[in-house]
């Protein structure tokens, strides 16, 4: 079975159909730019460009950067146009898809789902957090399986800064940080959640993860195993399918 899925971030919109029995993408994957200002009506221009690059007639599973309540409300816009709080997203997509119907879920929530279901969370009980390090940082709290949903852990307060405009991969990138300086970074904030959630698993998600040989060895003092995310930056559109697949 394919259900399509399409993961908005902060850099790009990107997306492909699912194969949910694989928990893969089914083709290769389409991305565009996230524009700026990244609007409603600007970003459902990008996912009708995403989706219409396959011809998708189906169901749609679409990721937002954000508090999504009801599967339908944003509540929250860090790191997209501020004029996305109180849209309903899946009404908005849905017209501009024509018609297609459409589930809306938290970018993190998604990717927490199909890392616990496909990835390095499968089989895990306890209390398992994702993070996913990109633009900012999100977050998706497990607890014998069972989401616990918008979390929005990279919003903390880490020695007076939000924790996601010190620790995200923008954050490394912006500040010049060698890899070294942005794990030290990155071990303070995850001995932060580490203290107020007492997880067994931190599972390391975002575009970074493919690169974690540069940073998880660095990491020190955390008691929690920390494991990169096995489907990459790819578990936001799993997710995504899943979530259209179950209609939630």
């Amino acid at each position: 079975m394919e259900i399509f899925g399409v993961d908005i971030g902060g850099s790009g919109i990107k997306g492909a159909p699912v194969d949910l029995e694989e928990g893969d993408l089914a083709q290769e994957r389409c991305k565009v730019l996230t524009p700026h200002p990244a609007t409603p009506d600007a970003v459902a221009d990008g996912v009708k460009e995403v989706v219409d690059h396959f011809g998708w007639t189906g169901p749609v599973g679409v990721t937002f950067p954000g508090v999504v309540t009801d599967g339908t409300t944003i509540r929250t816009a860090a790191n997209v146009d501020k004029s996305w709080i109180d849209t309903d997203a899946r009404v908005l997509l849905g017209d501009r898809l024509g018609g297609l119907p459409v589930t809306v879920v938290n970018d993190a929530d998604a990717a927490g789902v199909a890392e616990m279901h496909f990835g390095a969370g499968r089989h895990r009980r306890g209390t398992v957090i994702l993070l996913t390090f990109g633009t900012g940082i999100g977050s998706a709290l497990f607890v014998d399986g069972v989401l616990v949903p918008n979390t929005e852990l990279g919003h903390l307060e880490l020695h007076g800064h939000e924790a996601e405009k010190r620790a995200s991969s923008k954050a490394k990138e912006d500040h010049g940080l060698s890899w070294d300086e942005w794990a030290h970074r990155v071990q303070k904030y995850l001995a932060h959640v580490e203290m107020l959630f007492s997880p067994e698993l931190f599972i390391i998600g975002g575009g970074v993860s493919r690169k974690s040989h540069k940073f998880l060895p660095r990491i020190e003092g955390i008691k929690a195993e920390i494991v990169p995310a096995q489907l990459q930056n790819n578990a936001g559109i799993v997710g995504a399918a899943m979530r259209a697949a179950t209609g939630a």
